[in-house]
């Protein structure tokens, strides 16, 4: 009989005041039958946490990602903290930012941790952003020193891309080489360009396809970083 794995996708919830805002962190599992599982983070915006356009559950790029790498052997334990509208210098639609949802996912145990983003950090300043980046990265390697660091920069679904995103990924890319962690620059690989079907109605966020794109993208540079199995 082939390997066992499976994963469940679960959505952390906090009891607290009646009112109070959801939680912006979700928790995906994989889990396995067959040795130790790997554990990683992952913190992100929208394009993470996905949208009523798509990418919500198990159509999520994460879920996706942690199906498609149990089944070449590599099952994980993965924490992901995504808030939309989140990036390193700016606040979320619960009023966390990167660093915040780095503490919240990033464990001592951790064998990589993963940054996507963030297209939302366009207005904050360079200076600002070059601080706040590295220190989310800082925050990662403290918390789980023996990590790896995998940092993509923000996706543009067009040719056309704005000079404030380019300067978010310049930042980015210099403050991950700063931190000895591995950049990823989809700009540069122009992900989504030419593929509108791969992109909501506004434009701007992946649809279900959008997602199932991304974890195409996105599993090889986890598997990359991480150690192989015995």
């Amino acid at each position: 009989m082939g390997r066992l794995a499976a994963f469940v996708v679960a959505l952390a919830a906090l009891l607290g005041m009646a009112g109070a805002h959801p939680p912006p962190v979700s928790v995906y599992q994989t889990v396995s039958m067959d040795g130790p599982l790997t554990h990683i983070a992952v913190i992100g915006d929208s394009y993470t946490n996905g949208t009523d356009l798509g990418g919500q559950g198990p159509k999520a790029w994460t879920a996706r990602a942690w199906q498609a790498l149990a089944h070449q052997g590599l099952p994980l334990a993965p924490d992901v903290a995504a808030e939309g509208r989140a990036g390193y210098g700016v606040r979320g639609d619960h009023g966390s930012n990167f660093e915040d949802l780095t503490t919240r996912a990033v464990k001592a145990d951790d064998a990589l941790v993963v940054f996507f983003g963030s297209r939302n950090d366009q207005g904050v300043d360079t200076e600002s952003l070059a601080e706040l980046s590295r220190a989310s990265f800082e925050l990662a390697r403290r918390v789980a020193p023996s990590a790896r660091l995998l940092v993509i920069g923000p996706p543009w679904p067009t040719a056309d891309v704005p000079f404030a995103v380019l300067q978010i990924r310049d930042i980015l890319s210099a403050a991950a080489r700063g931190v000895g962690a591995a950049f990823v620059d989809p700009l540069a690989q122009h992900w989504f360009v030419g593929r509108p079907d791969l992109i909501g109605a506004d434009g701007v966020h992946p649809n279900d396809a959008g997602h199932a794109y991304l974890a195409d993208k996105i599993a090889p540079l986890i598997r990359a970083q991480l150690p192989p199995r015995p």
